[in-house]
């Protein structure tokens, strides 16, 4: 397995890297990373019924969409995401959760799984998950809310219904709705003072020195000369963005 420490923060650039991962490499795959703050929806999300467009601005927060399904998340730098890619005509999306969760109880938090592989501690989230399946290759990421700043992330994902009256926005579509929850952040169940470069520094080591086969990968420069190719013809445009729902 390829285990990517992904240094990058520009989320156009991160959505990029894991369609084309997906996409262009064989090997199984582990990716952490990080998004400066922004909104990122799933593929079949009206944009409009999810996301908080005047406080979008007022932040300047980038509104990505992604390749898998799921609902809307906000990250910043007080969130982990967990990237994880296989070849596989089975898929077991299950084993991942299960994967995060025993690493969460090794450092001493009682994480537990719900029914749509959301985590939670004390019946709080802290982590969402998104899935998808492209030929003989399956994807599945995950969030891990750190130190998140929860105040931007309600407000990021509290659409004004004003938004919908708009002409294009309300367009008859069946879109997939984000389920809403309340939130919590893992640094609160820690003690001591570890910071989020510790926390990453503890997952990265987990991943990489608990499974088998697996070595490290930095992006060559061919990858970061597609995945960047692959961010402006698609991720950073307004076409799929915005409009690739009523494309659909």
């Amino acid at each position: 397995m390829l285990c990517i420490n992904n240094k990058y923060t520009d989320a156009y650039f991160n959505l990029a890297a894991e369609e084309y991962l997906l996409h262009s490499f064989s090997e199984d795959i582990f990716m952490l990373w990080q998004n400066e703050p922004s909104v990122i929806i799933g593929k079949h999300q009206n944009i409009w019924a999810e996301v908080n467009f005047d406080f979008v601005q007022e932040k300047q927060l980038k509104v990505v969409r992604r390749f898998s399904g799921g609902g809307a998340v906000y990250h910043d730098l007080g969130n982990l995401n967990l990237t994880f890619i296989e070849n596989s005509c089975n898929a077991d999306f299950d084993k991942f959760s299960k994967q995060i969760i025993h690493m969460l109880i090794g450092m001493g938090i009682e994480a537990k799984a719900d029914d749509r592989r959301a985590l939670t501690i004390d019946g709080l989230k802290i982590s969402g998950s998104a899935q998808c399946i492209h030929k003989k290759r399956i994807m599945y990421h995950a969030t891990l809310l750190f130190s998140t700043d929860l105040a931007n992330l309600a407000a990021a994902l509290l659409a004004n219904p004003e938004q919908l009256n708009d002409s294009t926005a309300n367009q008859r579509c069946v879109s997939v709705k984000s389920v809403r929850s309340p939130v919590t952040n893992i640094r609160e169940y820690i003690p001591g003072s570890i910071q989020i470069q510790d926390f990453k520094r503890l997952v990265m080591t987990y991943f990489t020195e608990n499974t088998e086969g697996n070595h490290t990968y930095l992006f060559s420069e061919e990858d970061v000369t597609a995945i960047g190719q692959l961010r402006e013809d698609k991720y950073s445009t307004s076409d799929w963005n915005f409009n690739a729902f009523f494309h659909k």
